[in-house]
């Protein structure tokens, strides 16, 4: 009994440890619970940042039927003639003014304004509308059309309120976020959400890499910023994805981390510089991966190098696959342009190609990227080879060696080298992936071809090796790129 007493003692000892242990630790996962949950009101954090979000409208004149313009007709029809003369005669003469209405936020007291580049393109006159109604005519300081991201300034004596810059790196998908922004020009609205995904491509840019929100974000909303629970902006509201035009849950914001660089580079110089490699280049495709010998579709190919470019003295070739890039690793085509733009000027780093079989490490010196102008070169090759034509029945195709008739027919240049396509099976692999006649094959398995004969053994030896496939350079009009054909069963 005395010892069943003992036992009994011992277990309450136990039993109330457990007890203030289990109590200590519900405090605590409860701490935690309401750490991660959202409060109860987002009213403080509002009243921090709202007076540095604006509203910004544009006015811009069009004269005589820019709103409207007529029709277009085949050249002699009789439609032509007859609304020619009805938009001459009731087209209004007197110019008019069109107004536009977006969302901006101020990053500094001395009045820079952040906002999308869309929403004051072409406008003739810009206003800042400050959340105590006071308005400001802006000044555009830089645009970038590349990420849609604009730099406007507002002057007054005394200093601005603002917002500052959150590290979008450390946002994740699910994190509590707010919105505020001047939806259909009803004036600041405030809407909350969550962060949905991040590394969306909507393919509005070459260095599209946005978040996608669920708050309510409308027309009107773009250029407003997207606020952590700290009151920092990580992104741009910029887009939506509806089709009736209004809220459905799917708004995609420019990271902070992205748009910082670009904003700070049009504040110093009006404009953004930007690092530059010099590659042409597309996505690597499981049949391209499987012709060059990669383990999975990973990287960017190089389609063409820029002559005189820093890939160009770096050794990079038509061909590579790009695998990282400065340290970093490039899993998709799209992410190498990204994080090239990001990178310093003048900055030497090292370049992880895929070539023939085997990694190859190179250095390149990064350049300052050129004006759209500069790039339109046109790069063509030289050499003819001799006149010959045969079929490729497993790949669909008939070829044949560059000759005068040829080159007139297809319109193809003196320096155009390769041979041409000239008959394409309509239910072949080269069918299925857009080969025409006229199109000029420069490589088969990165091998340079300049006759029929040169390309059959080409094909011949892919064959004998079991490739299922061969990885063809094409010429389309100066336009190059690599293409995967699969063999006919």
């Amino acid at each position: 009994m005395r010892r069943e007493f003992r036992q009994t003692g011992e277990a309450r000892r136990y039993a109330g440890w457990m007890g203030a242990l289990a109590a200590l630790m519900l405090l605590l996962s409860g701490q935690a619970a309401d750490a991660q949950q959202p409060p109860g009101s987002f009213a403080d954090l509002v009243d921090k940042v709202a007076p540095a979000v604006v509203n910004i409208s544009t006015t811009k004149e069009v004269r005589g039927g820019e709103a409207f313009p007529m029709p277009q007709f085949p050249p002699g029809s009789p439609f032509e003639e007859f609304f020619k003369e009805f938009f001459d005669r009731d087209r209004p003469q007197r110019p008019r003014r069109t107004f536009s209405l977006g969302s901006g936020f101020i990053i500094d007291p001395a009045g820079y304004v952040v906002t999308n580049n869309h929403v004051i393109a072409d406008a003739d006159e810009i206003t800042v509308i400050m959340h105590d109604e006071s308005e400001y005519k802006a000044e555009v300081v830089g645009r970038d059309t590349k990420t849609d991201l604009a730099l406007l300034r507002i002057k007054r004596d005394e200093p601005f309120p603002f917002v500052e810059w959150a590290d979008s790196d450390k946002v994740r998908v699910g994190d509590w976020m707010v919105a505020i922004g001047n939806p259909f020009g009803l004036g600041s609205s405030v809407t909350a959400g969550i962060v949905s995904a991040r590394g969306r491509d909507i393919r509005a840019g070459p260095y599209d890499d946005f978040f996608q929100v669920d708050a309510a974000i409308n027309r009107g909303n773009s250029g407003g910023p997207s606020f952590t629970l700290e009151g920092k902006v990580f992104a741009i509201n910029t887009a939506i994805f509806s089709p009736s035009g209004g809220n459905v849950g799917i708004g995609f914001a420019i990271p902070s981390n992205l748009a910082r660089p670009v904003i700070e580079s049009l504040r110093r110089k009006g404009r953004v510089a930007r690092a530059w490699l010099g590659v042409r280049i597309q996505s690597v495709t499981d049949e391209i991966a499987e012709s060059l010998g990669l383990d999975a579709a990973r990287g960017a190919l190089v389609a063409s190098v820029t002559p005189g470019g820093p890939a160009e003295k770096a050794g990079i070739e038509a061909g590579d696959v790009i695998l990282e890039f400065d340290g970093k690793p490039i899993d998709k085509m799209r992410a190498l342009p990204r994080i090239v733009a990001s990178t310093e000027i003048g900055k030497k780093v090292t370049v992880v190609v895929w070539r023939r079989g085997k990694k190859v490490e190179l250095t390149a010196v990064l350049g300052e990227l050129p004006s759209d102008e500069e790039l339109a070169q046109a790069e063509q090759g030289n050499g003819e080879g001799p006149t010959a034509i045969a079929e490729i029945p497993e790949l669909g195709l008939k070829i044949a060696s560059l000759h005068a008739e040829l080159r007139s027919r297809f319109e193809l240049g003196e320096d155009a080298k390769g041979v041409v396509v000239v008959d394409v099976d309509p239910g072949s692999s080269a069918a299925e992936e857009g080969l025409q006649p006229g199109d000029l094959i420069i490589e088969v398995n990165q091998e340079e071809v300049n006759s029929p004969p040169e390309m059959l053994a080409r094909v011949n030896q892919a064959k004998q090796e079991g490739k299922k496939s061969v990885l063809l350079l094409v010429d389309r009009k100066g336009d190059l790129r690599f293409v995967a054909l699969r063999f006919a069963e």
